[in-house]
């Protein structure tokens, strides 16, 4: 029986005969057969993703990727981890591109007209709330002039203490309050970083889904969202200065995540620009030509946005379950329910 262990209690068959002339009856036949089935994998399963949540808590990557790996590949184990189907590597043309509906203008581009929109109005209602005190209050030049040189003071400090940090948690958080738009969009994108790196074989670590909730969970005010991984082989081996081509590939789909999952819900990208200059610098940091780091980048491209397509129904949960708080590892025994294996 699949998915189950079959525990036999107790097997009874007992058989009692009369002797007749000429022949031996059977009189009674008693056959009891108690079967208990109880899926032990699958609360294995949970109680190491328990256990993991922990050791991620306390901080203990190198515990917490054991884990994982003691149970990946298992049948009722952690069967999708690191398991994508992916496509072969080579230079991919940009017309290959376009006939798999990948445009990569639209995606490589991203512009966050969003908070630009919520920057502008802010500034349009400063000066008019301004220009309104000044009507109300009387306030004289030298007043103003004093309010601006303060103004000026507050966003230069901002600017050089806290790298823009205070402003991007206010506009962020005016965001994620007044546009349900702004909200969604930036869960997809999150949602399609984890489910990424769950798939090519990197263990998600945490993630934020806002400046405010990077503020509370790792008190950073550089973050507006995020997810981070357990990356200490990657970083081991960026530090050697040989990445594998194994590691890399993984991490350019991971970088390459949330720019396509937006572009495959909404038709173009607006967050994401972050992820394209890192994995940018970090082509560039290992000495890749132009040319080379267009086949990476295409291939890149084309892997991930092929597997976010097979599996869009997983990555939509993920977004459900990061909306609503859940933990890293709720959020992969979603993905391993949600997909089948023959879909890998």
């Amino acid at each position: 029986m699949k998915n189950a262990t079959l525990a036999l209690k107790s097997l009874h068959v007992g058989v009692a005969l009369t002797s007749c002339p000429g022949q031996l009856k059977p009189v009674t036949c008693e056959f009891r057969v108690r079967i208990r089935c109880s899926s032990n994998v699958g609360v294995s399963r949970q109680q190491v993703l328990e256990k993991l949540d922990k050791e991620l808590a306390k901080g203990d990557d190198r515990a917490a990727l054991a884990l994982v790996k003691d149970l990946q590949g298992k049948p009722d184990g952690l069967r999708c981890f690191g398991a994508a189907r992916q496509v072969p590597q080579r230079l991919y043309t940009l017309d290959e591109l376009r006939l798999n509906g990948i445009e990569t203008l639209s995606l490589l581009s991203p512009v966050d007209t969003t908070l630009g929109s919520i920057e502008r109005n802010l500034q349009i209602a400063a000066i008019v709330g301004g220009l309104a005190a000044w009507n109300a209050f009387a306030i004289s030049p030298q007043q103003i002039f004093y309010i601006s040189l303060g103004l000026l003071f507050l966003w230069t400090l901002d600017a050089v203490s806290f790298g823009g940090g205070i402003g991007g948690l206010v506009v962020d958080t005016i965001g994620h309050s007044f546009s349900q738009k702004y909200h969604n969009r930036v869960i997809q994108h999150e949602a399609g970083h984890f489910l990424i790196a769950y798939l090519v074989g990197i263990l998600p670590r945490g993630y934020t889904i806002s400046s405010l909730d990077a503020l509370q969970k790792v008190g950073s005010l550089n973050i507006q969202a995020g997810t981070a991984f357990v990356d200490f082989e990657f970083q081991e081996e960026v530090n050697s200065g040989k990445v594998s081509a194994t590691t890399l590939n993984k991490f350019s789909c991971i970088a390459l995540a949330g720019v396509s999952t937006e572009y495959l819900i909404y038709g173009f990208s607006e967050g994401g620009l972050d992820d394209i200059r890192k994995l940018d610098l970090l082509l560039k940091g290992l000495g890749f030509t132009q040319k080379k780091t267009d086949s990476q980048v295409r291939w890149s491209l084309l892997n991930t946005v092929l597997l976010l397509r097979r599996h869009e129904a997983a990555r939509g949960k993920v977004a459900e379950a990061l909306s609503m708080g859940k933990s890293v590892g709720s959020c992969i025994d979603i993905i391993e329910n949600s997909i089948d294996v023959s879909d890998l």
